[in-house]
């Protein structure tokens, strides 16, 4: 009993040593981590170890044992059943030392481009609130790719309509593409007060863009103004009654712009 004692407060002070990326349960064992393996009462058995290209390390009496993958926990476990045909009731203890190749990489000319340190289980959600300013991503055309192969597509409904179920775990060694806009900007022209060249972002609608224009001129028919959008080959004419709009409150006349989109505010006498 008193031994098994000694054991756990060994145990206990040895967590309290530890950064928190070796105690995070959710970290996955990567290429190129030092882990402090430890079995109590046998020097033999406790080592530190560089997990190799293939995703394992050596231990003596033991061989070849596969960590890439798993968790501190789960390759504490593994091991603790195999020495069992060597120790008597083994406790053993896995720490990473060093964390080394368990990265996320994203570029794109809608991002600027980066490394992630993926120390503890991450969603995408995560990462693109850390990537900064997402203004001229075009997040509908991003993806993620894994091993060679594109898992996702699109991040529209996740990052800006809010639907967690678009949400995804990321794993070490994802790519992350997200282009920019082919056009990044929205033109108003016609009987506004300012007509400007506006920079695209996300949720712009055609209120923001005319106010920014310094609002219609006292000929504006806004009720007569037009959304000019090609899409693909062909050109839509999108009529929007702004008058509606900001008097009566029409909030279905409220359009959500797209990157290119013109928007004429026509004029009139009467």
């Amino acid at each position: 009993m008193i031994r098994m004692m000694k054991r756990t407060l060994v145990l206990l002070l040895l967590a309290a040593c530890l950064p928190a990326a070796a105690l995070c349960s959710d970290y996955l064992i990567g290429e190129g981590d030092v882990l402090n393996i430890s079995v109590w009462g046998n020097k033999d058995l406790s080592l530190s170890v560089k997990v190799r290209p293939d995703g394992k390390i050596t231990i003596p009496a033991l061989g070849d044992v596969s960590a890439a993958g798993q968790s501190p926990a789960a390759l504490q476990g593994h091991l603790t059943e195999q020495l069992k045909e060597l120790v008597n009731k083994p406790v053993v203890t896995v720490i990473v030392q060093e964390i080394n190749n368990s990265k996320i990489y994203f570029y794109g000319g809608g991002v600027k481009a980066g490394v992630y340190d993926l120390n503890r289980k991450s969603t995408l959600l995560q990462l693109l609130c850390q990537v900064g300013d997402l203004k001229i991503a075009d997040l509908q055309k991003g993806y993620v790719m894994r091993g060679g192969k594109k898992i996702k597509e699109g991040f529209y409904k996740l990052f800006i309509l809010g639907d967690v179920s678009e949400d995804m775990t990321l794993q070490a060694d994802d790519i992350i593409f997200i282009p920019s806009y082919v056009e990044k900007n929205v033109y108003v022209v016609g009987a506004v007060n300012a007509p400007k060249i506006i920079e695209y972002r996300e949720g712009m609608n055609v209120l923001d863009a005319i106010l920014e224009s310094g609002g219609g001129t006292k000929f504006a028919k806004l009720n007569d103004t037009v959304i000019y959008r090609r899409d693909g080959s062909k050109e839509q004419a999108i009529p929007v009654r702004v008058k509606d709009l900001i008097k009566d409150g029409d909030l279905s006349q409220n359009i959500t712009l797209k990157p290119g989109d013109y928007v004429v505010v026509k004029e009139g006498m009467f």
